[in-house]
């Protein structure tokens, strides 16, 4: 299904008025790699999105945006594991409660993460001390010129925080078509972060800590359906050791969490909290009252309203702090992705 000229405000949670030159709901393999051989042939853009929860259009796109709308879910039980091949259209959520549903744990502190299951290894999700590379068995990846489905193992994907080869070497002429994730029977709950550390370890279910976060999340971040938003808009910015220990001694009530090469993590919101920003508003776009990492389209904003309050919201951080804050959000030009950071320096 195709449409020339489409309007993309309901495939972007910022719900911006950017439209694509072609839209195409692909729910088929066959259907990709027509799509891609005819952008080829005719030297045009070709974007692929899951539900465009973790994009900013700058503009209109010129090119094609295809919707991957690939569907299917396969479990297989062995004696100390599930296995599970999805594919990647399938909405995030949905296949977390539908896993908890199905007496199958392990996904509970990934709930609520908006976008489908092939966005996850591209950003290597995570959130409450767990990522998608905990739970990855494979990642299928379809190349497009070839039509042949290469099955990638956790250890060829390069997955760091919010990062992963996805993003970089098979960014264009590649699409996500499927996932393999392993879920331990052997369950271990996480309880390290939040209002999770209130739960009993002893006593505690995994059906407790799906409730859990999705109070959390739902009491931080607004619903994209009614506010336009795309979740956390900022990393959570990596600094040295003895830079974390100066804003400590000035801030000793500061959340940092140590990392394995002697790094400190920050919290991103955090750091904009102590600026003031919420609430902050430029023309349309504003950071959001409850949750200071979320920008949100408060009123009909456009693109250049969103990239000058990221702009303004970096640079008050970096002011302050020494820190430069860098989007976890990806920045979609006419013609296709382009640096985030810079495009806000």
């Amino acid at each position: 299904m195709s449409s020339e000229s489409a309007s993309l405000k309901n495939h972007n949670t910022f719900a911006l008025p950017v439209n694509a030159a072609q839209l195409v709901i692909a729910e088929n393999i066959e259907l990709m790699i027509k799509v891609w051989q005819k952008t080829k042939k005719r030297q045009e853009p070709l974007l692929v999105l899951g539900e465009g929860s973790n994009v900013l259009f700058l503009e209109d796109f010129a090119g094609t945006v295809m919707i991957n709308r690939l569907h299917g879910i396969k479990v297989r039980e062995e004696e100390d594991s599930w296995h599970l091949h999805v594919s990647a259209g399938e909405s995030w959520h949905e296949l977390v409660k539908r896993t908890l549903d199905g007496g199958m744990h392990g996904l509970e502190n990934l709930a609520l993460i908006p976008g489908c299951v092939g966005s996850a290894p591209i950003q290597n999700i995570g959130a409450y001390g767990v990522e998608w590379k905990d739970v990855c068995e494979y990642v299928d990846l379809l190349n497009l010129t070839t039509g042949e489905i290469d099955r990638m193992v956790p250890e060829r994907c390069n997955f760091g925080y919010r990062e992963s080869i996805f993003k970089h070497q098979f960014k264009t002429g590649h699409i996500i078509v499927g996932v393999g994730i392993r879920l331990n029977k052997q369950w271990q709950p996480l309880l390290s972060y939040g209002d999770l550390t209130k739960l009993d370890k002893e006593t505690v279910t995994p059906r407790q800590v799906f409730d859990a976060v999705c109070a959390m999340r739902r009491s931080k971040l607004p619903d994209p359906r009614e506010t336009g938003n795309a979740g956390s808009f900022f990393k959570n910015p990596v600094v040295e050791k003895e830079h974390a220990a100066e804003l400590l001694a000035a801030h000793p009530g500061m959340p940092h969490f140590p990392q394995a090469d002697g790094r400190v993590k920050l919290a991103a919101g955090w750091l904009i909290d102590q600026c003031a920003l919420k609430g902050y508003r430029i023309g349309g776009a504003a950071v959001h009252s409850k949750q200071a990492l979320v920008l949100i389209n408060q009123d009909n904003a456009v693109s250049q309203d969103i990239v000058a309050l990221a702009r303004h919201v970096r640079n008050t951080v970096a002011e302050t702090f020494s820190v430069w804050l860098e989007p976890e959000v990806r920045f979609i030009a006419a013609t296709g992705e382009v640096d985030a950071v810079e495009a806000i320096s």
